[in-house]
């Protein structure tokens, strides 16, 4: 095991004035006049274990070294002198990245921008409301809250503890798999919602993915989001935990009550940060009920204050968007460019794999951002949500390559996500500039069925023996939208 680094070695150069001047490392602030070259990114990502492809952006993010030096630095600017700390630079820095923050997805206010530790946080705070209204009478029991069969499950797992248990009722749009096009999306939807207001009910609350986990699909948002209102939905949340970095974000156009999205996903920020955007009271009257879940000394200031102190904890991930922002800026096109690379890049490498296995993309390229879903050979012999862990754990010990695997059978009519007798897909993204390694990644990756088959002999043995074989414990990680 390696030796932890000294203080210093988290300095630049090891300049500890930086800390004593409370000032970040100076090398960031001409970050954006400066082009980075493929050098300086392969050594920004030097960390990252070189023995493992890691084909799964989505569940962790990659933060750059420079940034986790700029986090260090923060760190240690509170452990220094913690109440200096407190009472002069937490609250004005984190100001400062909500306010990159509002700019970064067109929001009116910084006021409506809250930074929270991640999505699932940004979800109980609005689930947590939608409880106490009918706790309180305001709902009747019945009332509806109506969700993607794709929500994230830890959403759909909020969704229970909070609306289910104080007496709402749940219900979920059925989409259909493979996803073709934003049509069936919005038909499916607009049955769920007729559903919702069966027998006099309401629906309180629309729960919609901007871009789902697993399986990987663009949702037309701002779609759903005008059908709610032309149908009476009270209020509109958008999960969008993959999409800043993935999609242009303008909360605005997209017209929700409720956005969020992870900043350490696909932003480039150490884990974890996020942020819960919340229209302002005049058009949202329900945002004045948002209190984070943690209840601290700031209760009653408002979401965003109440959210910049929840005791004492480590803040140094939400601090460091502005440097993110400059990261970003030295890439050509900026954040735009690097969406632009990752989608073409993952979009040549699926088509690449589907045509070498003969299956199909789980979506159309265009309904897939830095994601996408590739049917596995049907050779595989992959039968089931257990066959589909046994392939990711073997994939990881035996080659190196982390990748989620997601099963779930076809529908009967049309062309699957496989071949003829598959039903399994991969999803897996394909990463910022880094395109020669990205390459080699997707070459590794498309040998990976034929290596599998001759280590076993067949496939069909592969899954037995896998079945067999003592493994350490392995965490399903569903958020992967990899």
């Amino acid at each position: 095991m390696d030796s932890p680094p000294k203080p210093n070695d988290h300095q630049p150069n090891g300049d500890s004035s930086l800390i004593e001047n409370h000032h970040p490392p100076k090398k960031l602030k001409s970050l954006p006049s400066i082009p980075i070259s493929p050098t300086e990114i392969a050594s920004e990502f030097a960390h990252h274990d070189p023995s493992i492809a890691r084909i799964n952006n989505g569940s962790f993010g990659s933060c750059p070294a420079s940034i986790l030096s700029v986090q260090s630095f923060y760190q240690h600017l509170y452990l220094r002198q913690p109440d200096h700390f407190y009472f002069n630079h937490l609250k004005p820095a984190i100001l400062k990245s909500r306010s990159f923050i509002k700019d970064l997805i067109n929001a009116d206010d910084v006021d409506e921008i809250a930074i929270v530790d991640n999505a699932t946080t940004a979800a109980a705070i609005v689930l947590q409301q939608i409880a106490w209204a009918f706790w309180e009478g305001r709902f009747r029991p019945g009332d509806a809250v109506v969700m993607l069969h794709y929500a994230y499950g830890a959403v759909k797992k909020s969704i229970e503890a909070y609306v289910a248990r104080a007496g709402g009722h749940v219900i979920e749009v059925g989409l259909p798999f493979p996803v073709r096009s934003n049509a069936e999306i919005i038909c499916e939807f607009r049955s769920a919602l007729g559903e919702g207001k069966a027998n006099g009910r309401r629906v309180r609350l629309a729960v919609i993915d901007h871009i789902t986990s697993m399986p990987s699909v663009l949702i037309p948002v701002k779609e759903l989001t005008r059908i709610c209102r032309e149908e009476g939905v009270d209020q509109v949340f958008v999960d969008a935990a993959h999409a800043i970095g993935n999609i242009e974000v303008d909360v605005k156009d997209i017209g929700a009550d409720f956005y969020t999205s992870n900043l350490h996903k696909w932003l480039f920020c150490p884990p974890s940060a996020a942020f819960l955007h919340c229209k302002k009271w005049n058009s949202n009257p329900n945002s004045t009920d948002l209190h984070h879940p943690v209840v601290s000394h700031e209760y009653g200031n408002g979401l965003a204050i109440e959210s910049t102190w929840i005791g004492t904890r480590d803040y140094s991930a939400q601090l460091v968007v502005p440097s993110v922002i400059e990261f970003v800026n030295r890439f050509e096109g900026g954040i735009e460019g690097i969406r632009r690379r990752n989608h073409e890049a993952v979009v040549e490498m699926g088509n690449m794999l589907a045509e070498s296995w003969e299956t199909h993309l789980g979506t159309p390229p265009e309904m897939s951002m830095s994601m996408i879903m590739v049917g596995l050979p049907s050779s595989l012999r992959i039968s089931s949500d257990k066959d589909a862990m046994k392939l990711r754990t073997h994939l990881r010990d035996s080659f190196g390559v982390e990748v989620p695997i997601y099963f779930r059978v076809q529908r009967d009519e049309g062309v699957g996500v496989s071949d003829k007798n598959g039903c399994v897909t991969g999803c897996f993204p394909l990463r910022t500039e880094k395109a020669d390694h990205n390459s080699k990644v997707a070459w590794r990756f498309w040998c990976l069925p034929a290596e599998a088959m001759k280590i076993s002999g067949t496939s069909h043995n592969l899954m037995t023996r896998l079945g067999r074989r003592k493994r350490v414990s392995v965490h399903k990680n569903s958020s992967n939208q990899i």
